[in-house]
C-alpha cells in the first residue's frame, strides 16, 4: 500500500533548533529500543544526517541496522533503486524516495526503512531539470501493520535556511514527526 502527504502552506518553523531536534530523536530511538523496532535510512539530500541523530542515542545499536549515503544517481542504484524509476521519475521524486526507502528495508532486514531525496539550497548541477531548491521527497517503508510492506511519500516544500545543517535539521524534523505518527 502507498499514501502520499503533502507538507506545502503549512504553519512550519522556518528554522529548526537543532536542541530540540536531537532531543525529538533522543525519545524516537528511545522509543524504537522499547519496542524492539528495527530502522535503517537511505539518505541522499541529508547526507547521513537522520541516520547520525539516531545513533545518538544509547542503546541504538539494538535497533539501528545500517544505512546509505547514496548521494549521487549511481550510488541509489547500486544499493538497490531501479534505474528505470530515476529515469521515469526523476531522481527528485516521491517515486525515487519510495524505492531508496523500501530497498534499504530489504537490504538490511529493518522494519522500517527511510528514503530521503531532494534539493537544498542550489540547483543540482547533475541533474538541472529536476532540480528544484527546497522541495525536497521522503518515504517510509514500513511492516507495523502486520507484515505487509507499506509505503508512505511525502513532499516538502522548504523556505531557504541559513546553512545546509539547517536544511537538514528541517529535514530531519519532518521525518522525526512522521515516524513517530507512525508508532502512535
Amino acid at each position: 500500500m502507498t499514501r502520499t502527504a503533502l507538507w506545502k502552506g503549512c504553519k512550519m518553523e522556518k528554522f529548526y533548533d537543532e536542541i530540540k531536534v536531537r532531543k525529538a530523536y533522543e525519545s524516537l530511538t528511545k522509543l524504537l529500543i522499547s519496542r524492539n523496532i528495527t530502522i535503517t535510512t537511505m539518505e541522499s539530500a541529508t547526507s547521513g544526517q537522520i541516520a547520525s541523530l539516531i545513533t545518538d542515542t544509547e542503546g541504538s545499536s539494538a535497533i539501528f541496522k545500517g544505512a546509505f549515503i547514496t548521494y549521487c544517481n549511481e550510488a541509489k542504484i547500486m544499493q538497490g533503486v531501479p534505474e528505470e524509476i530515476i529515469e521515469k521519475y526523476s531522481v527528485y521524486s516521491k517515486e525515487t524516495a519510495a524505492a531508496m526507502a523500501s530497498a534499504c528495508k530489504k537490504t538490511y532486514n529493518a522494519n522500517i526503512g527511510i528514503g530521503i531525496t531532494g534539493t537544498m539550497g542550489n540547483v543540482d548541477p547533475q541533474n538541472v531539470e529536476a532540480s528544484v531548491p527546497g522541495e525536497v521527497y521522503f518515504a517510509i517503508c514500513h511492516d507495523l501493520c502486520g507484515g505487509e510492506n507499506e509505503v508512505i511519500s511525502y513532499h516538502i516544500l522548504l523556505p531557504v535556511q541559513p546553512t545546509r545543517l539547517q536544511y537538514k535539521l528541517v529535514v530531519a524534523g519532518y521525518v522525526c514527526d512522521a515516524v513517530m505518527k507512525l508508532l502512535k
